[in-house]
């Protein structure tokens, strides 16, 4: 068997034909297999956008409260560990490695998928390093994804926009449906988005889980420096803002709170502990502003829906002079929609290929700005690394240096800023 976390993560890339395989048959049945029971509370998070935000409020405020708490998230930045997360710290090699080991032994000749293989090994180092309550959130839609496999105590959906149409579906309708399909008999389902398509309710009502809506059965005002929080089970007054920045992060704020609601019987969480971790919650990549100057703002931002959360956040920023993107993005995903959403605040584009599966071309992305006919400059690179060196170079010290499209975009410009490399576009 491999003997590095490296070689394991080689390896578990070779087990299944297809990088998205969805269905819970195979996944149910080697956790049959493992005896995997845990015996502590379940949270779920889906959604388009928000979902790692929401993930990482809940983490921190349960923290804060003095649980030991595991969170599981994807996709990483940059290292492997960082999806695994156990009392606010990622799982070391060693213990990822043992897991990987016994899902390896138990599944004979089961093919898993990548995500399959590292969903059951979250839960196997959750259950050996007794954690108080475990995050999972969704890896791509809901019904049919491996985190489905374990049943949730208190679920939320974060939000429905128009994503992964070639496996949810191409409208908000049919993805929400999808979404839904986390939802449980008898548990609280938050959906954390006063714009609900119909089926969520459908859904919810056929399940015969209780649907909690913000705007209707819980909320939030906005004051002068604070905010307010209202559910059905209590309400949270003179909150701060959480460090996540942008305004619709009071929405997955508000969904964490009413998640907490919840589950307040089997979790209480105080007052200071939810101040303290709406404060303290950090998400590395979502409009992640960097020190020094020119400022670097690092956003995952890969859909028109977050494209748009990414305009407004920059417009709300005290005038400075040009920015500058940073564009890379797959070709599966919808390019000239973040472009149009993006377009107004944009000076100078710089567009780079991925060499990653499914990473669209310059070339490409050069073709669909034009054709978009955005009033920014364009420039092509090989790669972000180059791409953000010449953004670098070429900004002055008031200017903005925005780099967005992908998870692979941000890596690879995080590899470039901390070690002053070029970064191949390799993700």
């Amino acid at each position: 068997m491999p003997e590095t976390l490296a070689a394991w993560l080689q390896y578990l890339e070779t087990l299944h034909p297809k990088t998205i395989a969805l269905g819970l048959e195979r996944v149910a049945q080697v956790r049959q297999r493992l005896n995997l029971q845990p015996d502590f509370p379940i949270i779920t998070i889906g959604g388009t956008n928000g979902k790692g935000s929401a993930c990482a409020m809940l983490e921190a405020m349960l923290h804060a409260a003095g649980y030991r708490v595991g969170c599981y998230t994807s996709p990483h930045l940059l290292d492997y560990n960082e999806r695994v997360r156990i009392a606010g710290q990622p799982a070391s090699d060693a213990g990822l490695c043992a897991a990987f080991e016994k899902i390896e032994q138990a599944r004979g000749d089961i093919a898993l998928t990548y995500f399959e293989f590292g969903t059951l090994a979250a839960m196997q180092c959750f259950i050996e390093q007794s954690v108080d309550v475990a995050i999972l959130e969704v890896g791509l839609g809901g019904r049919l994804d491996a985190v489905n496999v374990f049943d949730p105590d208190c679920v939320a959906v974060t939000g429905v926009d128009i994503d992964h149409v070639d496996y949810l579906g191409n409208s908000r309708e049919a993805i929400a449906f999808e979404k839904a399909g986390i939802f449980r008999a008898g548990k609280v389902a938050v959906f954390g988005d006063p714009d609900m398509p119909a089926v969520i309710a459908d859904e919810a009502q056929r399940i015969g889980a209780e649907l909690w809506r913000l705007g209707a059965q819980f909320s939030y005002t906005v004051k002068q420096q604070q905010w307010d929080y209202r559910g059905p089970r209590g309400a949270r007054s003179s909150l701060p803002f959480p460090a996540l920045r942008g305004s619709f992060q009071l929405n997955n704020a508000g969904t964490a709170l009413a998640v907490l609601d919840a589950l307040k019987e089997k979790l209480p969480v105080s007052m200071d502990a939810v101040r303290r971790g709406l404060v303290e919650a950090s998400l590395p990549g979502r409009f992640q502003v960097l020190p020094g100057r020119p400022q670097i703002i690092l956003d995952v931002a890969h859909n028109p829906q977050a494209a748009h959360s990414l305009a407004q956040n920059l417009a709300a920023m005290p005038p400075s002079g040009k920015i500058f993107a940073v564009f890379a993005m797959l070709n599966d995903k919808d390019i000239a929609g973040v472009a149009r959403a993006l377009d107004e605040q944009i000076d100078v584009w710089l567009v780079a290929g991925i060499a990653a599966p499914r990473g669209a071309s310059a070339a490409e992305l050069e073709r669909v700005l034009r054709a978009e006919r955005v009033k920014g400059e364009i420039l092509v690179f090989a790669g972000v690394g180059e791409a953000l060196q010449h953004a670098r170079y070429q900004a002055a010290e008031n200017d903005r240096i925005v780099t967005l499209g992908s998870f692979y975009t941000v890596a690879d410009a995080m590899r470039v800023v901390a070690h002053g490399v070029t970064g191949t576009g390799d993700g």
